[in-house]
């Protein structure tokens, strides 16, 4: 035997070894919430009558398997059903798979607020782990981070739920859609932890900014419903830094940071310049071990009155510049807040309001960008369908990185790949071509051995 292959069987059974040295936690592995989310499907009321050939529960696993595999169409995913149909009915536990029609046929009527109990089955097993903690933030609080965006255009495309815009000079139209995500992050994790999003709908009013509030009022109510003891800090950009915003979000008993510029508070900007001039605000500049090229400054004023029509309106205000003496570059920020803000916690605090990106970053550019196909129209159906779609996606996408925080196999899977597309290219190359007994089998593949060849 040559002294190549001896090396390479030997590094095989390294390989080997350390793969089997990886050790899953019960409740938080692939095959354990996929299971709870077929639990939860199943526990769904069927809104169709008489006999149907498939179930509601299988027709919903349908759906998440195709997100969770990463398909980038349903087309993709209903070829799946005839070259690999044995691995969707074995890890997924469909007892029958639909074709793309019938999904969006059955799809279109479910409810989908009767799918928020499942991101609190999956948010309950991160508790239980004791992978929670781990994203307190600040007070005893997690930070949430809101931001709208899209995921649908089309100049001719439409359904009901679709909103308008219409081009002031050619009175050309476009149809789209959009929606409230939100997100539980840290700044010191990349992982976000992701709750279900509000559909804006065209009902919610004719103006962008009565759209964007009646939506984020909702999900703010339907918030508290399903979280009634956590408490949270709220995170948006400037367009939220407003009295009736911050109204619902104190009634919902939720804190806040919230940016706020110039342009729109010149009242709140001028009694901070007054108020610091008068000596009422604080100053302090920081400065890091580990970054010492980096000027930390901040100014801070208690109790300003966020406008002049509003001035029982109480906010602490808090600006921040970083100065950077590598590259001469000067960053701004301002935000206001309910936190209480001292000298030993305001550098914590900044960290985090900047962490507001992460829900951009993290969230809505990796669905677009790294293989989720957000922004694909799987169908408007005339009832529900895209707002299903979203929230399958979004499960699907919450297991994801649930998988990155807890599980170290699917850690050391990714981690074989150099992006994330070209793990999922794989995922769905064993998926297909060979037989898979759960998902740990097909994790375990990527790392060191090929599994038994799929017979057609």
């Amino acid at each position: 035997m040559s002294r190549h292959i001896k090396e390479t069987i030997k590094s095989h059974r390294r390989k080997m070894a350390r793969t089997e040295e990886i050790r899953l936690r019960q409740h938080l592995n692939a095959d354990a919430l996929i299971k709870t989310m077929h639990t939860g499907f199943a526990g769904i009321r069927e809104h169709r009558t008489g006999t149907v050939t498939h179930t509601l529960a299988d027709s919903l696993m349908a759906g998440f398997a195709m997100f969770s595999l990463k398909d980038p169409s349903l087309l993709v995913f209903d070829q799946r059903r005839f070259r690999s149909c044995q691995n969707l009915m074995s890890i997924y536990g469909m007892g029958s798979i639909p074709c793309d029609s019938s999904m969006r046929e059955i799809l279109d009527g479910v409810d989908p607020n009767d799918l928020r109990p499942l991101f609190k089955d999956a948010f309950r097993q991160l508790q239980r782990g004791k992978i929670l903690e781990k994203f307190v933030f600040m007070e005893g609080c997690y930070l949430l981070n809101l931001n709208v965006t899209g995921y649908f255009s089309s100049d001719s495309r439409h359904s009901d739920a679709c909103l308008e815009k219409k081009h002031r000079k050619s009175g050309k139209v476009t149809y789209y859609l959009q929606t409230v995500g939100a997100a539980v992050v840290h700044p010191d994790h990349k992982e976000v932890i992701v709750l279900p999003p509000e559909t804006i709908r065209k009902q919610d009013g004719d103006k962008k900014m009565d759209c964007e509030r009646n939506a984020v009022r909702r999900f703010l109510g339907k918030l508290r419903q399903d979280h009634p003891h956590l408490q949270f800090i709220v995170n948006e950009d400037a367009l939220s830094s407003n009295v009736p915003h911050i109204e619902d979000l104190e009634a919902n008993n939720l804190h806040y940071i919230l940016g706020a510029k110039p342009g729109d508070h010149q009242f709140l900007f001028q009694y901070v310049d007054d108020a610091v001039a008068r000596g009422e605000g604080m100053e302090l500049t920081v400065t890091q071990q580990n970054t010492p090229h980096l000027t930390h400054c901040f100014r801070v004023v208690y109790n300003a009155p966020l406008n002049k029509s509003h001035q029982d309106t109480r906010v602490t205000f808090v600006e921040y510049w970083e100065e950077n003496s590598k590259t001469s570059k000067t960053q701004h920020f301002t935000w206001i807040t309910d936190l209480t803000i001292t000298e030993e916690n305001i550098f914590h605090f900044m960290r985090g309001a900047r962490a507001r990106w992460k829900i951009e970053n993290e969230t809505f550019n990796t669905l677009k960008n790294q293989g989720d196909h957000f922004d694909h129209n799987f169908g408007l159906g005339k009832k529900h369908l895209t707002e299903v779609f979203v929230l399958l996606m979004m499960l699907a996408f919450l297991i994801d990185q649930i998988l990155q925080l807890c599980c170290p196999l699917f850690q050391a899977a990714c981690k074989s790949f150099k992006t994330r597309r070209l793990f999922w290219e794989n995922v769905r190359s064993k998926f297909r071509n060979f037989y898979i007994e759960d998902m740990e089998d097909l994790y375990r593949s990527l790392l060191v051995y090929n599994p038994v060849p799929l017979q057609y």
